[in-house]
């Protein structure tokens, strides 16, 4: 098994990267590689689920192996399994808890890439969610990328190239990878090779996961997860009546708050306890008390970062959730229409069947603009609950 087993459906991109990777360990080793193969920086674009963050870690890993007698990227030696597990010392993944990257993270991320390895062949940062750096962490991150050190690649991943995801200056400073949304089949045969998932879940998961691999991975081994998509796939059809409105839009805000809480509880416990044992609890002796004063401090420095990152869940579940809405009419609408094209939910056929009958396409199409109006919505801070009210109400007037 390579790292890049990792990667689904995306042989293009692999077959890019092996190729940067030997030029890598031929720089390593002292010899001079064909211009352009290799580079410094790198830019992973493509739609959520795509696996932008998981390509980038397998060619971390490659970029880390060890093993000079195959193609690197072996997934066996320690180079290939720390950077995997995300315990190698010379890569670093900054992944944003909250709703952005910070100047003050960046700044410190900096000063750390410009060491040369200490125990791996190169220095690698990963920044995930690129497209969440404010304007000075990117203007940090610039700085570092016009003039890298001799041993340090960044690998930047974000949505697009385009300038709200990606600074023009950054962007041009990056080789660009594009991912596009692995087909059902490819991410199948994933889930049963590298998850040991069931053929029959396997098909099933794929089938409905929009070409997300993440949430493919989650419906196929949560049942909460699965029952939480049923939950939203069963809104269209119940709004009958006006008082359905909010009970509808209560659902939907529970159902992302209780992912937030179940995503978060036991990182947030370990982490409190992490750090009072850190800041002397029930230690006892001279400077306890001092100890115990400054513990109060750090404690409400990590509440405040772990209700950063419970909003950010809940604003991402959300958004999956209305996804899914949006693929409901989608379905509904090539079902009126007659199309072809291949259903999202293959599996909620007849109540798309049913919305077609009930619904003119015109009715659909505006039930679809509510929905991406209430991501667009939420995406700009809109409080969530009068977005989703908002939505709810167009939909069921239709």
């Amino acid at each position: 098994m390579s790292v890049w087993d990792e990667v689904v459906g995306q042989p293009d991109a692999v077959a890019t990267l092996s190729a940067s990777a030997e030029a890598a360990a031929t720089i390593v080793a002292g010899g001079t590689p064909a211009p352009g193969v290799m580079t410094h920086a790198w830019l992973f674009t493509g739609p959520p689920g795509s696996g932008r963050s998981s390509t980038a870690r397998a060619f971390a890993g490659a970029l880390q192996c060890v093993v000079t007698d195959d193609r690197p990227g072996c997934g066996a030696c320690s180079g290939c399994r720390t950077t995997l597990h995300g315990t190698h010392a010379d890569v670093r993944v900054v992944a944003p808890e909250g709703l952005s990257i910070s100047v003050a993270e960046m700044r410190s991320l900096v000063q750390i890439s410009a060491r040369r390895p200490t125990s791996g062949r190169w220095q690698v940062v990963i920044i995930e969610d690129a497209d969440r750096l404010t304007e000075g962490a990117a203007n940090a991150l610039l700085k570092a990328v016009e003039e890298p050190p001799a041993r340090t690649v960044f690998l930047l991943c974000a949505p697009s190239d385009h300038p709200d995801d990606v600074s023009v200056t950054i962007r041009s400073r990056c080789r660009l990878v594009s991912l596009g949304s692995p087909r059902p089949a490819a991410i199948a045969s994933a889930l049963e090779a590298v998850d040991g998932v069931s053929p029959e879940m396997a098909l099933w998961a794929a089938s409905v996961c929009g070409g997300h691999v993440g949430r493919a991975r989650r419906l196929a081994a949560d049942e909460l997860s699965r029952s939480r998509r049923e939950a939203v796939l069963r809104i269209p059809l119940a709004l009958r009546k006006p008082a359905d409105v909010f009970t509808c839009a209560d659902e939907l805000i529970k159902a992302a708050e209780d992912d937030a809480s179940t995503a978060n509880e036991a990182r947030n416990e370990a982490e409190r306890e992490a750090l009072e044992t850190a800041m002397g609890a029930g230690g006892t002796g001279k400077g306890t008390a001092t100890a115990s004063r400054g513990a109060k401090g750090a404690l409400k420095d990590l509440e405040k970062r772990q209700k950063s990152r419970a909003t950010r869940t809940q604003r991402d579940s959300l958004d999956m959730a209305l996804v899914d809405l949006a693929g409901f009419y989608r379905d509904a609408l090539v079902t009126k229409t007659g199309s072809e094209a291949a259903l999202m939910h293959p599996d909620r056929a007849g109540d798309s069947r049913t919305a077609a009958a009930t619904w003119s396409a015109e009715s659909i199409l505006r039930r679809i603009e509510a929905v991406l109006a209430c991501r667009e919505a939420i995406e700009v801070n809109v409080k969530p609950r009068i977005a989703i009210e908002a939505m709810v109400t167009t939909l069921h007037r239709g």
